[in-house]
């Protein structure tokens, strides 16, 4: 019977052994986790709301979120990938730039064995990642647009687009498929902002001075519904003009308020934050987790502004 007893002792130990060679392999050497992370711009508060959730999920059990910012530039976040993933990180959270050209960053990652988690966007390759946390974005254009068919019985319309953002084609998208069958209804316009107010403003002034018959604007999101108002009400238009942003943002509630933008779709980044973090470390612990997470969207105007946080995000 004794060496029973001792081919268990033997056998425990070497299960302690290789967890812990397991474990040393996940982490960087003094039991910590290192998570990378990359969104498109970190000029839009939007995501830093979401990576200050994150930082805090994670540093709170003693792990390390290195965050990086490529400032809209497809080919620099693939460098800060390969930065990060040369920095033995065990997860990357990645927002893409462009969500085609970001194959290459994705491609590496697979390679390297680092499960990728896909926030707030969607990307051609779903092979090369674990898992895509996102708004419902193409809800959100459909709110908007739902909210114009309600309010005005006709609409001359101005899309202000991001291409390369398949998070904000989806919400145009939206839009458009909810108003094709109802001629009333007219796409007159549209341009790329990046989802930048600074852009945004000129290309619709530019608009504006040419003449185009424009009543209402659609924006992807809130920064650019900001750029767009600013245009609106230095040519005088922005008191008859329908204006509907996505993001919900302290600001654009405040210009509800004021009367100013039509509606907000309110993205919850605060609540994007946290499941990303807890896919992470469903990941990192061999949990099973869903390959898709998709966090419901809720439409803001002046009639239940009264219901949502005035300064800060949801």
């Amino acid at each position: 019977m004794r060496w029973r007893w001792l081919i268990g002792i033997l056998a425990a130990a070497l299960v302690i052994v290789l967890g812990y060679i397991l474990h040393l392999g996940q982490t960087d050497g003094d039991g910590h986790f290192r998570i990378g992370a990359t969104y498109m711009t970190m000029n839009n508060p939007f995501y830093s709301v979401i990576d200050e959730e994150l930082r805090l999920k994670i540093e709170s059990r003693g792990d390390i979120l290195l965050t990086r910012d490529p400032a809209l530039d497809q080919e620099k976040q693939n460098q800060q990938v390969h930065e990060l993933l040369q920095e033995g990180i065990d997860v990357l959270v990645i927002n893409p730039v462009d969500y085609q050209q970001v194959h290459t960053a994705l491609s590496e990652a697979k390679e390297a064995g680092v499960p990728v988690v896909v926030v707030d966007s969607q990307v051609n390759d779903t092979d090369l990642i674990a898992c895509t946390i996102a708004s419902d974005n193409y809800g959100a254009g459909v709110l908007c647009a739902q909210h114009l068919m309600q309010t005005r019985d006709s609409a001359h319309i101005v899309l202000l687009e991001h291409p390369t953002a398949q998070s904000a084609v989806d919400r145009i998208r939206g839009f458009c498929d909810t108003i094709a069958h109802h001629p009333a209804y007219q796409i007159v316009d549209r341009a790329n902002s990046e989802g930048q107010l600074e852009i945004a403003m000129p290309e619709l002034s530019a608009l504006l001075d040419a003449g185009e018959p424009i009543d209402t604007v659609m924006a992807l999101n809130d920064p650019s519904a900001m750029g767009a108002m600013a245009a609106l009400e230095e040519h005088g238009l922005l008191e008859h003009t329908l204006v509907y942003g996505v993001d919900g943002a302290p600001e654009a509630k405040s210009m509800i308020a004021e009367g100013s933008l039509t509606g907000t779709v309110a993205q919850f980044p605060i609540k994007i934050g946290q499941t990303t973090a807890q896919t992470i470390y469903q990941i990192l612990s061999g949990k099973s987790y869903p390959s898709e997470i998709t966090i419901p969207v809720e439409f803001i105007t002046s009639e239940n502004l009264d219901q949502f946080d005035m300064d800060g995000w949801q």
